[in-house]
């Protein structure tokens, strides 16, 4: 957990206030009179939440489903009192966020010391609320809530549109980058690229963006506190408009992710983007499967080579295990070469669809960019820009059907089989 949230936790200002037609349903767990008096009278003198039950026990191994002693549906928000056992309230509040995501889970003590509020953070709290609980400290944390149910309820609007390698070394960062600077900056579209590598990403310094101070895996650790104001700490900006969440830089020990966390977060961020390109590590991680299964489509960059072929067909062959829908999947060829030792009819009938784009073989404008830290103004006038820009017109367009499987013949049959 990083210290933003040891500091938000204690000084969070006062966020705008929210109107809702119905009130926050809320459930305490083990909470003292003086705490459960002071929510009742809240309840009692403001419509903003109602009381739905109290429950006088952690239940950390109970063995029923949390849904049967937090009401199904589960409540808006659990207050959890961490006084009586902060062990226990510990694993209790772990097994609320793990079972009930959206619900947002407070910790309430007369503790502050830092240690113990991170400690409280990472067992999923979004607050951490002082005794003897005040008015103003309890309304500033409901109006939070209150305000990402309401962006909650809002339509979707961008198109997640996630890129992943076949192998390492295809190019896939140098593509994400290029299109997103192109979206944004030559058609004028609101574009984020999220950097999903889990160390080591490098689509910050192919930007040449050096100064950001936290990363993609941050977010979604915070994804319950997830505003506006939270979302604006974390963005990297690009000259050409493009907005970044970068990755780790590799220093930072593994993290947990919560099943569904990755998908909740990138339900917050489709609300203010035209488009979400997402830069995925090669591979077939918790993470990039959950990412897969949430984004609108799925890029497989490959290069005409026989060992990233045989895992484009490994990998589509997997996900369609996976119920994937296979229109989903699109191929992209890049370093293409029109007379290349293995032609385009050849890779096709290997992989069993169309090749959606090829992205021709100019790997010295590319480097340039790369060095440059500026995907598109060094090169703007190359054949690859030429071809990415007609690429990125097209992105977000619904793909036709994928067609079926053919009979592979030659020796790049032998891979589709």
């Amino acid at each position: 957990m990083n210290p933003m949230s040891i500091r938000d936790a204690l000084n969070n200002p006062p966020r705008e206030s929210f109107s809702s037609s119905e009130p926050l349903s809320v459930v305490g767990v083990c909470l003292d009179e003086e705490t459960w008096t002071v929510l009742k009278q809240f309840a009692e003198s403001a419509p903003l939440i109602k009381l739905r039950t109290h429950v006088s026990e952690y239940r950390v191994q109970d063995t029923d489903a949390v849904t049967d002693w937090l009401g199904d549906p589960p409540p808006d928000i659990c207050i959890v009192d961490f006084d009586r056992d902060r062990r226990r309230a510990a694993a209790a509040a772990e097994l609320i966020h793990s079972a009930a995501p959206e619900t947002a889970i407070f910790a309430v003590s007369t503790d502050a010391q830092p240690d113990l509020i991170i400690q409280a953070m990472r067992s999923g709290c979004s607050e951490y609320l002082l005794k003897p609980m005040g008015r103003e400290q309890l309304l500033n944390s409901v109006a939070r809530v209150g305000g990402r149910r309401r962006e909650r309820l809002q339509p979707f609007k961008a198109q997640v549109l996630a890129f992943m390698g076949a192998k390492g070394g295809c190019g896939v960062t140098s593509l994400v980058t290029q299109l997103g600077a192109l979206l944004a900056n030559s058609l004028s579209k609101k574009t984020l690229v999220v950097d999903l590598h889990p160390d080591f990403g490098d689509a910050a310094l192919y930007l040449g963006l050096t100064k950001y101070k936290y990363h993609f895996f941050e977010l979604v650790e915070n994804n319950d506190r997830l505003d506006a104001e939270l979302l604006n700490s974390f963005l990297a900006r690009h000259s050409s408009g493009l907005e970044l969440i970068p990755a780790p830089e590799g220093n930072d020990a593994p993290r947990r992710i919560l099943p569904g966390a990755v998908a909740q977060t990138f339900d917050f961020l489709r609300m203010r983007y035209d488009y979400i390109l997402v830069d995925m590590a090669p591979g077939l991680s918790d993470e990039n499967l959950e990412m897969i299964r949430h984004c609108d489509q799925l890029h497989v960059v490959t290069v005409a080579e026989v060992s990233a072929l045989r895992n484009v067909v490994r990998h589509f062959d997997y996900l369609t295990r996976k119920e994937i829908p296979q229109e989903r999947f699109r191929v992209i060829l890049n370093r293409h070469q029109k007379r290349g030792l293995i032609s385009d009819g050849e890779i096709e009938k290997t992989i069993g669809q169309k090749i959606f784009w090829k992205v021709p073989n100019q790997y010295a404008h590319v480097v340039k960019a790369i060095n440059g830290g500026d995907p598109i103004a060094l090169i703007s006038s190359s054949e690859v820009t030429k071809n990415l820009k007609e690429m990125a017109s097209t992105l977000g367009a619904k793909p036709g059907a994928a067609e079926k499987k053919k009979e592979s013949s030659g020796f790049l049959g032998l891979l589709g089989r």
